[in-house]
């Protein structure tokens, strides 16, 4: 796509709104960039465009300024179905998001991830199995790097590796990854999309741009997948550790295999992997699907999967302290992350759960909690403290206690731990009631930890 000359508002000044306007001024678009906070509200998040001739308009709704562009370009935050989004289409306007922007004028090859858990993990291994491999990499998107800020300094022999969400999704136009991942799909962010068919929807239009001589690539072990290869004209790869898949990677004897092409490779033990958990043995098994299918040769995708420690905020260990293991999985967004979590408790644990209201149900988890037998108390915080307590005790669970606040939850965990316990904090829920977002919680819960005496 050529922006050469166009006239183009940039909506929303957070981190990937502000990367949009530099790649588009980059390419001579004219840019109009716009927020509804005032520019002494964004403070510092405007810093990378000083110098950068664009007009601002900040403390302002978007709906004024649509006469006269030829594109807008809105952030992840903003829905399709937003009244002066309706408008701009109505009026001729090419509304886009910055992913889609970004991947029109990136060079490389790209690999795409996408599902409801598991996107941030698996790319960030992707990150490391292609860096490895000697390949310049640029890992993007939903994991919280603008996909434009590569797309400045991209080449053709880079590869990179993007995060996608739903919400991107729904201003995807060209879009068009080599190889695309989908790690599984259950029950989220219904607050936004409505229905599990439209949010279902939203994740396989990852694939509608794909051709023969791409890749998709599904988790075989999801039911929430089931059918959805079907759908797409690119190769399909599946990967499972339950059983095994014609063409993708699976465990047999304990050994992750590849089999590609008719042939097959062994990779490694699974108990080499160093990240724990069914969940982690999944986003390796995913992991290497995408890798093969980029032709990354076997002792780098082993040496990787080795040596990768995982992400922040996922499962991830702060301290011990009186012989009590503090985890912060921050990043447990929805039941089903914070399912995985409590699967991979091997000793007796006390959870810190709740947030924002997602309008997405607790029945499962609670099940989980209840069955699991190592989660001995749940102490409840947030805007769905009551809805994740009547769950609980739906499912026959009545061990929790509620808190006021984050400092308040570790407290109390603490106080109900005992030697050889985990303190998990993983609440099942994003974090607006309290946090600008899941990674503000985290690095706050870990210094409520890091501060304990």
């Amino acid at each position: 796509m050529n922006y050469e000359g166009k006239k183009v508002l940039v909506v929303g000044m957070a981190r990937s709104g502000v990367a949009a306007a530099q790649l588009l001024r980059a390419s001579g678009a004219e840019v109009t960039v716009n927020d509804s906070k005032s520019e002494e509200e964004l403070g510092t998040q405007l810093a990378p465009l000083q110098g950068l001739q664009v007009e601002r308009r900040f403390g302002c709704g978007a709906m004024e300024l649509l006469e006269g562009m030829d594109c807008m370009v809105i952030s992840p935050g903003i829905p399709d179905t937003a009244a002066f989004v309706v408008k701009a289409k109505e009026m001729g306007i090419y509304v886009i998001g910055e992913l889609e922007l970004a991947a029109q004028l990136s060079r490389g090859s790209m690999v795409a991830v996408s599902g409801t858990n598991g996107k941030t993990t698996t790319v960030t291994l992707l990150g490391e199995i292609f860096a490895n491999s000697g390949k310049v990499t640029h890992v993007v998107g939903n994991i919280g790097y603008p996909f434009s800020l590569a797309a400045l300094v991209s080449k053709p022999d880079d590869v990179i590796v993007c995060e996608v969400s739903s919400f991107q999704m729904e201003t995807a136009d060209t879009f068009h990854p080599h190889v695309a991942l989908l790690t599984n799909i259950t029950e989220d962010h219904l607050n936004r999309h409505g229905t599990m068919e439209v949010y279902t929807a939203l994740k396989m239009r990852m694939f509608a741009r794909q051709t023969e001589a791409d890749y998709a690539i599904f988790n075989a072990d999801d039911p929430g997948l089931k059918g959805l290869s079907e759908q797409v004209k690119s190769k399909v790869l599946q990967f499972s550790r339950l059983q095994e898949v014609p063409e993708g990677a699976f465990v047999r004897n304990g050994q992750v295999i590849a089999r590609f092409n008719g042939s097959e490779k062994k990779i490694c033990r699974t108990e080499e992997i160093y990240i724990p958990g069914p969940h982690n043995l999944e986003n390796a098994l995913g992991a290497v699907c995408a890798a093969v299918a980029m032709k990354v040769p076997a002792p780098v995708i082993r040496h990787t999967l080795k040596t990768f420690q995982g992400v922040e905020h996922r499962i991830e260990k702060v301290r011990e302290l009186n012989g009590v293991t503090y985890i912060n999985d921050s990043k447990g967004t929805n039941s089903d992350s914070t399912i995985k979590a409590v699967q991979t408790m091997t000793n007796p644990t006390v959870i810190i759960l709740g947030g924002y209201d997602k309008h997405a149900s607790f029945d499962q988890l609670s099940q989980e909690i209840r069955s699991s037998g190592m989660i001995r108390k749940a102490v409840l915080i947030g805007e769905t403290a009551s809805l994740i307590r009547n769950s609980l005790e739906r499912a026959g669970y009545f061990e929790t206690e509620n808190a006021e606040s984050l400092g308040d939850a570790v407290e109390k965990a603490r106080a109900a731990a005992q030697y050889g316990w985990n303190v998990l904090l993983s609440p099942a829920c994003a974090s607006f009631d309290m946090f600008k977002d899941y990674e503000e919680r985290g690095r706050v819960f870990k210094e409520i930890v890091n501060g304990l005496k």
